[in-house]
Formats: C-alpha cells, sequence, structure tokens
C-alpha cells in the first residue's frame, strides 16, 4: 500500500477506534435543570449525572458542588443540548443483579398502559475494519429498554419487534403499520419511545 493511502486509511481507522475524541457524551456535561429531594426540597440550576453510580452533582450558584444518591432523590429534569430535549429520570426501587433492592435512576421516555423506561451505558464494541488494519475497539453509548407495570415492578425489555409487537396483543396491527409508516425501529430510543406512546394512545 502507498504511504499516503496507508495514512488515509489510518485517518480513518483512528476516527473509527475513537482515538481522536469526538463530542462528549451527555453524562460528561453539566445541563440546566431541577432536582426533586425526598425531603421534598427543589434545587434548580447545573446539573451532571453518573447512572453507572446513580449519584448526581448538583452545583450550587457560586458556592459548591453537591451530590446525591439515588436514595435522596425522587426526580430530575435536565434539559439535554446533545439532542435538544428535556429528559425526565426518576428514582425507582429496582432488584438488582445481586437480588438486592434498592432505588435506581431510569428515564422516563413514555407512560401509560405501557410505561417505557431507559438507563444508558457507555460500553467498548470491537469491530473488524474494511481497511486491514484488524479489528479495533469504540466506545459507544447504548440503551437498555425496560418496562414499568402498575404494580410499580420493573423488567428489563431485551426482545426483538416481534416481541414487543406480541405484547400488544390484538392492537400489534396497527401498531406495526405505524411502524412502517413512519419508519420507526425499536433500537432508537426516540423511535422506541414513538411506538410505545403510540400503543398507549389506541
Amino acid at each position: 500500500m502507498r504511504p499516503l493511502a496507508y495514512l488515509q486509511c489510518l485517518g480513518v481507522w483512528l476516527l473509527l477506534s475513537g482515538a481522536v475524541h469526538g463530542q462528549p457524551w451527555p453524562s460528561e456535561l453539566w445541563h440546566e435543570g431541577k432536582v426533586v429531594l425526598d425531603s421534598g426540597d427543589t434545587l434548580k440550576g447545573k446539573i451532571k449525572y453518573d447512572l453507572k453510580q446513580d449519584l448526581i452533582q448538583y452545583n450550587v450558584p457560586n458556592q459548591r458542588t453537591d451530590a446525591f444518591s439515588a436514595r435522596k432523590v425522587l426526580f430530575f429534569e435536565i434539559f439535554d443540548e446533545t439532542v435538544r430535549r428535556y429528559r425526565q429520570f426518576f428514582a425507582l426501587p429496582y432488584t438488582n443483579q445481586t437480588q438486592y433492592r434498592t432505588p435506581v435512576f431510569f428515564e422516563l421516555l413514555t407512560e401509560g398502559k405501557l410505561t417505557l423506561l431507559a438507563r444508558e451505558a457507555l460500553e467498548f464494541r470491537t469491530y473488524t475494519s474494511p481497511y486491514y488494519l484488524g479489528s479495533y475497539s469504540r466506545e459507544i453509548l447504548v440503551f437498555h429498554y425496560f418496562f414499568l407495570d402498575n404494580e410499580g415492578n420493573i423488567e428489563e425489555f431485551k426482545g426483538t419487534k416481534a416481541d414487543l409487537l406480541a405484547m400488544m396483543g390484538r392492537k400489534s396491527d396497527d401498531v406495526e403499520k405505524y411502524m412502517k409508516t413512519n419508519r420507526l425501529k425499536i433500537d432508537d430510543k426516540y423511535d422506541f419511545a414513538r411506538i410505545v406512546a403510540y400503543y398507549n394512545s389506541i
């Protein structure tokens, strides 16, 4: 391979591998928002969240930064500049992998007969390079989805489009038509929310 062609390929590989740092992840940024604590107090200002640790930081204007765990928070809302949307998070009891029930932050995507929640995470994924430079790893933002029932139970959804439609019973044909007409996919967070919101509306 000629040196110029090699450098071009190398540049693409560096970009894909994440060696060239791009836009910060939403969890790395401070957002305008508000926090409602379990004490009933409401705090307004700059907020940063960490779903891995289930913590939020609140920047007290001109003073200090306070940290609150999900145990101390009922709800927080931010305006996320990266997607130009308001996002709402609730601290809800959830049984984790150790079978211990504890408050965890979930983002509310839509509520109704089916209430859809999400949690985001950063994960490394390995890909094979098309430029014969071997494989590379890249950190990406992924979303895990959950459904909340009327009894307060939260169950992770790991299914397919067919599994989701099966949950919708007699309304599945209408929902599938809506998905096709609007080109919606369940692997896109906001598409998924639109699909469930439509089901709730019919």
